[in-house]
């Protein structure tokens, strides 16, 4: 018994050293699949659809059943079968061959259930696992960043054709990720541009509620905000979601004032809402597709094709793919004997059936002389190849990363023989620059991201059942802000059909001289338009504000340019001026005149009276006032502003100094006629002609000092008018101008008390009185002057100040000369010595 029980203890313990591998579960086999020295893996969805159950967690969980081909995944995987063999008969990786291993997934599980799969390696075989070097794929961005995300943690490279989703560029969560297709970052904005371009700033906004969808859409906002485009609406839906989720979001549709609508979704999306809007007979819609489904041909063949004619969109540039259609029309059952998919393509392709003595489907047996020479569909069309080429890029991209590295680890203890480590291959992916035979050139940045360029292409029909691309511009992310966007002269059909670009605005356009006033509580792109105010423009269309034209310009009456601004001065081209030319010259001939007469009389009484010389120094005077209001008229200048003052002011002066001279010579001579009286020996000719020239010195000193210190200068008034430059002279020193002003101000005063003192002598003395009128009104204008001048505007000043010294003159010429040319030339009886010196009937 004791033998015996060491026996089975024995036996245990040779049991508890040798564990034994089971397997949890079946491992999902590939579809295609071809032994190589290096494998890369591959993960697309033969087909568009498929059939779950609700999972209970009672039970293992069932595959879903797939439904509904998608030929467009399955040229996919030929295209990176293709890539493999063309790259095995190459130069590129000698002594190497590329094996792959390519999985058919459909539902989220099932691409999860695939991506672990491959990084595991065949799992039914306990003592064997095949690593791949890389996966290629998927073409969805959700399941790419399930997979994408656990790869990761384990350094295998991802490289995707199609997962445009610009959340997948964060290298912090994504480390392994790789594409060969731009991120939606680069799209997003484009699309933006594109919309901004057409002048469509009041946008609807449909999308997938997935990965892509959402951020795709997010970006999209976020620049068209910037761009100046509003987005009336923004929903998201699931093909296979609530069908009154859709029909909500169509009411939204047939409700909204916009007419262009963004479509950021997968072509199953966007085939059901389509078929929706076209039941509910909603047209004239501008539809704005994504690359996922604006060149899915598959759509040309649903119910609402026609609604989708004369959508754009951009898409990745199509390419040549040399041997490529050939390798797809000889495509055959017997090349993959284990592929369930491929015989399920060929039955439905050719309508027979493979399986000997099967009646399951009711199908014709294929007798085998099926081939796809003449067949015409989405998988050996190689018209469009646009992300097929993608894939082809992937893999020379993996093909080239592993060449590079046996090239620069050669030597380092890395042989055919070795296991690569997952992140060298990352490392020398990473790092790659190359060039395909096709002349493009293949690299990534530090986000695992290629280059973004697009082709804008339009959908146009051919006839009621065909749709065809054609490429109406390209965006090069690469080129300078503002040259990325380029439109070529294709003829663009929009949506419905129209030739007409459609109008989808929140408010019209607002015309130059206006600018944008949002209205309260709507967004910016709903604004009214207001004119702008008086001195402001706007030269552009949708301006923001207006802009304050420069000091010396103004606004025209359309408000869309600024005009230089009228300069107003009194000038010898207008009524004004001329009528005032024409009363100053009237005023001098007059003098001139006058002068004339009495230089011929020089010898009678009337004008030798109370000292000759001072009258025709007096005429003379006055002369000089009449002229120096011409140089207040015209364009003032330096020396005219200076020269109008100054002049003004000693002339007047010693017209001044001259009635004065005759006012006191006047009350000298009444004097003299007293008994004793000996006053005009201290009064006489010398004695007034040195007073004169006192008086004048006087002004012209104030006038040098003025001149020295603080001159008089021409000056652009802006501040009366708006609208006119008001082009005066600056009197500088005020002090200096009304120092003038006040002098002679002075002598008048001075004058007017003599002349009124003297107004009561004898008649034969009777100029005091003509003398104390003359001051009377020289008083008067120039006090009624004084507030004219500085509330008048503009040339109005000057005008003043030319007909205060023209009212000032005339009445010195008239009240002090007048009479006695009357005199002389109609009464000459008393231009008589003995007239002069009699005496009057009045009483004293």
């Amino acid at each position: 018994m004791l033998l015996l029980l060491c026996l089975v203890l024995m036996g245990l313990l040779a049991q508890a050293e040798e564990p034994e591998c089971r397997l949890l579960s079946r491992a999902k086999l590939p579809e295609l699949v071809s032994d190589g020295d290096l494998l890369i893996g591959g993960i697309f969805s033969f087909h568009s659809g498929y059939v779950g159950k609700q999972y209970s967690f009672k039970n293992f969980p069932e595959d879903p059943i797939c439904v509904s081909l998608n030929f467009r995944e399955f040229q996919f995987a030929q295209a990176m079968v293709f890539a493999i063999e063309e790259i095995n008969n190459s130069k590129l990786l000698p002594n190497h061959t590329l094996g792959y291993k390519i999985y058919n997934a459909c539902g989220y599980t099932n691409i999860l259930k695939s991506a672990i799969t491959l990084m595991n390696g065949e799992t039914y075989k306990c003592n064997k696992s095949e690593r791949i070097q890389a996966i290629i794929g998927h073409s969805g961005s959700t399941p790419t960043i399930g997979f994408a995300r656990i790869l990761g943690r384990f350094d295998i490279p991802v490289v995707s054709h199609f997962a445009t989703c610009a959340c997948l560029s964060n290298r912090k969560e994504f480390p392994t990720f790789f594409r060969t297709i731009p991120s939606d970052y680069y799209q997003s904005r484009a699309l933006a541009q594109l919309v901004k371009h057409f002048g469509w700033t009041w946008v609807g906004a449909v999308s997938s509620n997935n990965d892509y969808g959402i951020n795709g859409m997010a970006t999209f906002m976020q620049v068209a905000q910037q761009e100046g485009v509003c987005v009336e609406y923004s929903e998201a839906f699931d093909s296979t979601g609530p069908y009154n989720v859709l029909l909500r979001i169509v009411n939204i549709i047939k409700r909204s004032t916009s007419k262009v609508i963004m479509a950021f979704m997968t072509h199953r999306e966007i085939k059901v809402l389509v078929e929706e809007t076209e039941r509910q007979n909603i047209t004239d819609i501008q539809w704005i597709g994504s690359d996922a489904w604006i060149t899915d041909t598959s759509l040309t063949n649903s119910k609402g094709n026609k609604a989708l004619v004369g959508a754009i969109g951009f898409v990745v540039s199509k390419a040549q793919i040399p041997g490529l259609q050939n390798y797809l029309q000889r495509l055959h059952p017997s090349h993959f004997p284990q592929s369930s998919f491929v015989r399920e393509f060929w039955e439905i392709v050719f309508n027979c059936t493979l399986a000997t003595g099967s009646k399951k489907y009711q199908k014709r047996p294929c007798n085998g002389s099926e081939n796809l020479q003449n067949v015409q569909n989405q998988f050996t069309d190689v018209s469009e190849l646009r992300f097929t080429n993608n894939v082809y890029k992937a893999v020379y991209a993996v093909a080239h990363a592993l060449h590079n590295l046996y090239t620069y680890e050669h030597g380092y203890g890395l042989d055919s023989s070795s296991t690569l480590p997952p992140w060298k291959v990352l490392h020398y992916l990473q790092t790659v620059n190359f060039t395909l035979k096709t002349g493009e050139n293949i690299l990534f940045d530090i986000n695992g991201d290629p280059s973004a360029k697009y082709d804008l292409i339009n959908l146009q029909n051919v006839d009621e059942s065909t749709i065809q691309l054609a490429t109406i511009g390209y965006y090069d992310a690469s080129l300078p802000k503002g040259q990325q966007f380029i439109m070529n002269n294709t003829k663009i059909v929009w949506g419905g059909g129209s030739k007409k670009v459609p109008v989808s605005v929140c408010s019209e356009s607002c015309p130059p001289g206006t600018r944008k006033a949002v209205q309260k509580g709507k967004p910016v792109c709903c604004y009214d338009c207001i004119p702008c105010a008086e001195g402001e423009i706007s030269n552009t269309t949708d301006s923001t504000e207006c802009t304050k034209c420069p000091d010396d310009k103004w606004s025209n009456e359309k408000r869309d340019r600024c005009v230089t601004k009228e300069i107003e001065f009194l000038s010898y081209e207008e009524i004004m001026g001329i009528t005032l030319a024409f009363v100053c010259s009237f005023g001098v001939c007059l003098t001139i005149i006058v002068f004339i007469i009495f230089f011929h009389y020089r010898d009678t009484p009337v004008v030798r009276a109370n000292n000759s010389e001072l009258s025709f120094l007096l005429l003379f005077s006055l002369t000089l006032c009449f002229l120096c209001s011409l140089t207040f008229i015209g364009r003032p200048s330096h020396w005219s502003c200076m020269l109008r003052h100054t002049a003004f002011g000693i002339t007047f002066v010693l017209c001044i100094s001259c009635v004065l001279g005759k006012t006191i010579v006047v009350l000298m001579a009444f004097r003299a006629t007293l008994p004793g009286s000996n006053v005009m020996k201290w009064f006489g000719p010398s004695q007034q002609r040195l007073s004169v020239l006192v008086f004048t010195l006087i002004q012209v000193l104030i006038c040098l000092l003025w001149l020295t210190l603080s001159p008089p200068f021409p000056n652009k008034n802006m501040k009366y008018y708006k609208d006119k430059i008001i082009l005066e002279c600056d009197v500088g020193s005020a002090v200096g101008f009304w120092a003038v002003l006040g002098y002679i101000g002075l002598l008048s005063a001075l004058c007017f008390v003599l002349a009124f003192l003297a107004r009561k002598l004898p008649d034969n003395f009777n100029e005091a009185k003509f003398i104390t009128f003359s001051m009377l009104i020289f008083c008067a204008v120039w006090i009624t002057f004084i507030p004219a001048y500085v509330s008048s505007p503009g040339k109005f000043t000057v005008a003043v100040e030319i007909f205060a010294i023209l009212a000032s003159s005339s009445g010195l010429l008239f009240c002090i000369f007048i009479p006695k040319c009357y005199i002389i030339l109609n009464k000459p009886e008393k231009n008589t010595k003995k007239h002069i010196l009699g005496k009057t009937h009045r009483e004293y």
